[in-house]
């Protein structure tokens, strides 16, 4: 995995994968102790979680004595990126013109986000 292409990261899992990118690498109950709690999950689903996603090839596994420290193989960047895509392709037709349209008709764009969003559009346009 570059990114999980081929197979796509739940939303579990993607809870599991910013622990990893917020400060890896970390045990399965360093993972379960950032995120165990708040979900309600026990460490045993902390660590099915983690194999799946090491199945998926989203995390790389070290041994370290009797425990295993997991690590992110892709950038959250890289993933937000290749999630972001999929998204305006899959929902907006592979233009991003359309969500914007679809946030300001929803009213869900501030004014401050769209100060950023034109202060964005100016950078990119230089």
């Amino acid at each position: 995995m570059n990114t999980p292409q081929t197979e796509r990261i739940s939303e579990a899992e993607h809870a599991v994968m910013e622990a990893l990118w917020a400060d890896a690498p970390l045990t399965a109950a360093q993972v379960a102790d950032r995120i165990g709690e708040t979900r309600g999950w026990s460490l045993a689903t902390v660590k099915t979680l983690l194999s799946r996603l090491s199945q998926k090839g989203a995390v790389d596994t070290a041994p370290d004595g009797r425990r295993f420290l997991y690590s992110p193989v892709v950038a959250r960047s890289e993933y937000v990126g290749t999630e972001s895509r999929r998204l305006v392709d899959r929902l907006f037709g592979g233009r991003a013109s359309s969500l914007f349209a679809h946030l300001a008709e929803a009213e869900a764009l501030d004014d401050k986000d769209l100060s950023e969003i034109e202060a964005l559009l100016q950078e990119l346009r230089k």
